[in-house]
């Protein structure tokens, strides 16, 4: 059984693709770039294919199909990428990774820190020896409201993360957690908006929720809001987002995802001028933080990712239950 990898980096998942192929028995090809039209190739004897989130077309799977290719695997929780309806008229599976999102959740925690105390203004006053006080006064956590919108695991360890803190923690969930009970208070959509200091985002990526914070949101909220997203960055209508900070209506944001960044992130681009607008004009304000989509990243994470690549590969060829397995 063979399995291509896309988008394999070198210096963290190779040594680990080298290590966890020998004890599943297993081999693997791989390639530092995104799966294309150019190296559709590499997948030639191969059973499945795994990669990060990025441009998978139809096309793609109908190719990889005449190659022979049964599965798909993603090395990310996020799967919205793949065509799964496409996948599954073809009769091919498809897995994504699970890893402990305490990660996640620690990053939103740090970004709601760095945002309500002015960090990055600070840090970028120092690159530039500027010691001075003007424009970098902060907020104490604990005398605000924070408004947590999806309360899934990610959202569930947030709030226990914070509640130590003493803020005032409201939750929004289709579905309310039992688990939260006397420390968020759950409310509307609406009602977690205008009684928010800080909004922090983890939520799923679908038509549902595209742009769920656009300009009627913001509009919502207190001014002097502060908007963080570990999640995904369709959530955040992005033009919209700029529009509330110069009016005063938003004070920062932390934002480790952005629209359409997937031919952004995890790659070295730089001094190349990019077809992104809205990566271009978000870093120009210096009350937004960016953080690249590193808030999954750390040594646990990477493993975990990995692993589930030939895990997923293992079980579906023998027949058993993938409980990774997504469509």
């Amino acid at each position: 059984m063979k399995i291509a990898f896309y988008s394999l980096r070198d210096f963290d998942e190779l040594p680990l693709c080298e290590e966890l192929a020998a004890s599943y028995g297993m081999e693997f090809v791989w390639t530092p770039d995104p799966i294309s039209e150019e190296n559709l190739s590499l997948a030639e004897g191969c059973i499945a294919v795994s990669s990060t989130p990025c441009y998978f077309p139809e096309e793609f799977a109908d190719r990889l199909h005449e190659m022979g290719v049964k599965y798909v695997t993603c090395r990310s929780i996020g799967f919205d990428h793949l065509p799964l309806g496409r996948l599954a008229e073809l009769g091919m599976r498809a897995a994504n990774t699970a890893y402990p999102t305490e990660c996640v959740a620690n990053h939103a925690l740090m970004l709601i820190l760095m945002t309500t105390r002015r960090t990055g203004m600070a840090m970028a006053g120092v690159a530039n020896q500027d010691f001075s006080l003007r424009g970098k006064m902060g907020r104490e956590i604990g005398g605000l409201t924070v408004g947590v919108l999806g309360t899934g695991h990610i959202g569930r360890v947030l709030i226990s993360h914070l509640a130590p803190f003493g803020c005032r923690i409201l939750a929004y969930d289709k579905y309310p957690s039992a688990e939260l009970a006397g420390l968020a208070e759950y409310k509307s959509f609406d009602e977690v908006l205008a009684e928010s200091d800080v909004i922090s985002v983890h939520m799923p990526a679908s038509d549902e929720t595209h742009h769920l914070l656009d300009d009627a949101a913001f509009s919502k909220m207190k001014d002097g809001v502060c908007i963080v997203n570990t999640a995904r960055g369709s959530l955040i209508d992005s033009f919209a987002l700029m529009r509330a900070i110069r009016s005063g209506k938003v004070s920062g944001a932390g934002l480790d995802v952005i629209e359409a960044e997937n031919d952004l992130v995890y790659h070295d681009l730089h001094g190349q001028a990019l077809d992104h607008d809205e990566y271009y004009a978000l870093k120009s304000f210096p009350n937004i933080i960016l953080t690249g989509h590193t808030a999954f990243y750390t040594e646990t994470t990477i493993r975990c990712m990995v692993e589930d690549s030939f895990r997923s590969v293992a079980l579906f060829e023998e027949g058993k239950e993938n409980p990774r397995e997504v469509g």
